[in-house]
C-alpha cells in the first residue's frame, strides 16, 4: 500500500474530500456533535480507537453505527452486560464431529470482535474480566484463543460507548484498557436548535439513506498518508513537554502535576498527541503540523490519562484545567 511522495499532496486532498462527504453523509442521520465525530474520524484515519462517553440518550450508539454505514466494512455490535464472558467477545472452540472421517475435533467459531469496526456498546456495563478480552485485540490486533493466534481484520478499530461512571451499575474502565484508546471523547448535550431539528427528525416518517464512501482499502492508504504529514522539532519538543510535565515526582514534572496528579501520561500519549495532530492538519487544510494543532487533540488524548489525587478532587480540580495549564507550560519552554 506505500506511495510515492509525488502522490501525498494527491491523497491528501483526497482524505480531505472524503472527510467532507462522510460528514455530509453521517449528517442525513445525526444533527450537530461535528466535533465529535471530526474525532471519531481523525482515530480512524489514526488507526486508532475512540471511546465516547456521556449521559443516556445522546445518539452514541447511532453516531458509530451511521460511520460504520458510510465506511463500507464489516461492523459488529456488542452490548455490554453485567453478565457478558471473554468468549461472547471474541469466540470460542467447539467440538464438531467429521462427516469425513467420523472425527471428533476443535473448531474455532470467531465472535463479534473478527468485523472491521467494532462498537463496544456500554463497555463500562461489564466487569473488568470481560472488559479485559479486549486488551490484546486493541493493542496486538489479535486473538488468542486455544493456544493459537487469530489475526484481526485490518484495518480494525474499536469505537466504544460509555456511560458516566457515577452512575449505578457500571464498572470503571482499567488504565490499562483507557489507555489503548486514542480518544475519549466527551458527547454534550445539543444546541437549543439542534435539539429541536433532532425533535422534529426524530418524530417524523422520514428515512435517510447513507451511502458507502470509503472501503478498507481506502481506509488503509490514507493511514499512511496521514503517517507522512512533516512534523518539525519545534512541534515534536511541544508535545514531549506537556506529556512529560504531566508525570509526578519526575524532575520534568510541573509543579501543579506533582500536586493535583496521582499518575501523568505515558510514551504512548506523546506519540498519540503528534499522530492525532497530523490528521487535525489534513483535515483543516495544512499540509504539516504546527503547535495549534497538537492543542487541538491534546484535551481527547490526555482526560483519561491523567489520574487526579485526593487533593485535586476535593477542590474541585478537572483533569481540563490542568491540560490547560501543562498546554501553557509546555508553550512558554518552547518559546524560551
Amino acid at each position: 500500500m506505500a506511495l510515492s511522495a509525488e502522490n501525498d499532496t494527491e491523497m491528501i486532498a483526497k482524505l480531505r474530500d472524503a472527510h467532507q462527504k462522510l460528514k455530509r453523509e453521517i449528517g442525513k442521520v445525526i444533527v450537530g456533535q461535528e466535533q465529535v465525530l471530526d474525532h471519531l474520524l481523525m482515530a480512524i484515519f489514526c488507526r486508532g480507537h475512540a471511546l465516547l462517553m456521556g449521559v443516556p440518550g445522546l445518539a452514541k450508539t447511532l453516531m458509530v453505527s451511521t460511520l460504520a454505514q458510510a465506511l463500507d466494512m464489516t461492523f459488529k455490535r456488542i452490548q455490554f452486560t453485567p453478565d457478558l464472558m471473554p468468549s461472547d467477545i471474541t469466540g470460542s472452540e467447539v467440538i464438531q464431529d467429521d462427516p469425513a472421517t467420523r472425527q471428533r475435533m476443535f473448531k474455532f467459531l470467531p465472535g463479534p470482535i473478527f468485523a472491521n469496526i467494532v462498537l463496544a456498546d456500554e463497555i463500562n456495563r461489564t466487569p473488568p474480566k470481560t472488559q479485559a478480552a479486549l486488551l490484546e485485540a486493541m493493542q496486538e490486533r489479535k486473538a488468542s484463543i486455544g493456544g493459537e493466534d487469530h489475526p484481526m481484520r485490518n484495518p480494525f478499530f474499536v469505537l466504544a460507548t460509555q456511560n458516566p461512571i457515577e452512575q449505578e451499575g457500571t464498572y470503571p474502565l482499567p488504565e490499562a484498557q483507557l489507555d489503548r484508546f486514542l480518544f475519549l471523547i466527551k458527547v454534550e448535550y445539543p444546541s437549543d436548535d439542534e435539539e429541536e431539528q433532532i425533535m422534529r427528525f426524530g418524530t417524523s416518517d422520514r428515512t435517510a439513506q447513507v451511502n458507502p464512501v470509503l472501503n478498507g482499502d481506502d481506509i488503509l492508504t490514507l493511514q499512511q498518508v496521514v503517517r507522512r504529514v512533516p512534523v518539525s522539532d519545534k512541534v515534536f519538543q511541544f508535545a514531549k513537554r506537556i506529556t512529560r510535565a504531566s508525570r509526578p515526582n519526575t524532575r520534568e514534572a510541573s509543579e501543579f502535576a506533582d500536586k493535583w496528579l496521582t499518575w501523568g501520561a505515558g510514551p504512548r500519549a506523546s506519540m498519540n498527541l503528534v499522530l492525532a495532530a497530523k490528521a487535525n492538519a489534513i483535515l483543516r487544510g495544512a499540509n504539516h503540523v504546527a503547535g495549534d494543532d497538537v492543542v487541538a487533540v491534546a484535551l481527547p488524548i490526555l482526560r483519561h490519562r491523567l489520574i487526579l489525587n485526593f487533593a485535586a478532587q476535593s477542590e474541585g480540580v478537572t483533569v481540563e484545567e490542568i491540560v490547560k495549564n501543562l498546554i501553557r507550560g509546555a508553550a512558554k519552554a518552547v518559546a524560551a
